[in-house]
């Protein structure tokens, strides 16, 4: 018998995860990466303030041996002079080769918001704290948002490549929140739990795009609208370590969703069996299932041919404490049904254990 997963449709994500999000667990990835980058241009900085240093003094000391060489013009001057100058052009390249790796280095959360070619223009409304919402009110926020958003939530969960998927954002920059990061976990899940795994892989894809969009936001401190630009831009320079980032995350979600889609099957058919089971159960609460499982091979028959004269036969032969045992339980679990009961016919004595 097939089972109908509609009434799963909301299934409620447990929040036994991360704080990030129930399904994601990029908060604690962002943070040893993030300080990772924060020491390596920590590193740099000082690395490039020593290299400026140094070009600054050798200049001083060039200025100095030029003033030397006015009153002083013997062969000494002229050659402390020299070395002054070679010093200057050595330190002058190493601070021009610090200079071009600065300019060759990636992007991060720290320097990202820094874009100089685009901006985002934030209209700002007043909106109420989730903060201060009820349990009940944030649940309704979410539902009267997805109700009027669902069908563009859709179009973004489906989208091909990063530039149809930030020209969409652009647009509607709305849909950048908590509320469709949700949405976008619940579809992969039920996708999932339907067998549509090339399509939960698809939708996983988009998924760990708005994570990563509010991730950065998180980070930076700032709306997360702003970040749309930023982050596409980033993704798009393919950095190493930043996609890797992003694979990771992405191979870990679909994982997950696959882990967790199948405990819900489980427990759904755990569900669906009991409520079987319990539809079953005969008068004294017994399953017939179960009770025809546990009699003798002989009684057994006598309940599935329904044939009452050879019951009678059988119990007859058989001890009379056991005989008395087995009928009740099979009365309890609905298999007998006694005379004066639904039924004077002896025939319909015997209940269908299949019922």
């Amino acid at each position: 018998m097939p089972v109908d997963y509609s009434k799963w449709k909301t299934i409620e994500v447990s929040d036994d995860e991360d704080d990030t999000h129930p399904n994601v667990d990029t908060g604690s990835l962002f943070r040893w990466r993030h300080q990772a980058r924060v020491e390596r241009m920590d590193e740099f900085q000082e690395r490039k303030k020593k290299a400026q240093d140094e070009y600054d003094a050798a200049r001083k000391e060039v200025e100095r041996k030029k003033a030397s060489l006015k009153d002083n013009s013997a062969d000494a001057a002229k050659a402390a002079l020299d070395d002054a100058l070679k010093s200057e052009a050595a330190a002058k390249d190493k601070l021009d080769e610090v200079l071009k790796e600065e300019k060759k280095q990636a992007w991060n959360v720290d320097t990202i918001s820094k874009e100089r070619f685009s901006k985002t223009i934030i209209n700002k409304t007043t909106k109420p704290s989730k903060n201060n919402m009820t349990e009940e009110e944030k649940e309704q926020h979410y539902l009267d948002f997805i109700e009027k958003n669902e069908t563009d939530i859709k179009k973004f969960a489906f989208f091909r490549n990063y530039d149809d998927s930030k020209n969409f954002l652009s647009e509607r920059s709305h849909l950048v929140c908590e509320e469709t990061a949700n949405y976008l976990v619940l579809m992969c899940l039920n996708l999932e739990m339907e067998g549509k795994t090339s399509l939960m892989e698809h939708v996983a894809h988009q998924s760990i795009v708005m994570q990563f969009i509010l991730e950065l936001a998180k980070q930076l401190d700032i709306d997360p609208r702003a970040c749309i630009g930023s982050f596409f831009s980033r993704i798009k320079l393919a950095d190493k370590q930043y996609k890797d980032a992003f694979n990771d995350e992405y191979t870990a979600f679909k994982q997950r969703i696959q882990d967790r889609a199948k405990v819900k099957i489980e427990q759904a058919l755990a569900e669906q069996e009991a409520e079987e089971r319990q539809a079953r159960l005969g008068p004294g609460g017994l399953d017939p299932l179960e009770v025809i499982e546990e009699l003798p091979e002989e009684l057994r028959k006598c309940f599935e041919s329904r044939d009452t004269q050879l019951l009678k036969d059988v119990l007859a032969k058989m001890d009379k404490q056991k005989a008395v045992e087995y009928m009740d339980k099979c009365i309890k679990s609905g298999l007998w049904v006694p005379e004066g009961g639904e039924g004077d016919d002896a025939n319909n004595n015997i209940g269908n254990e299949n019922r």
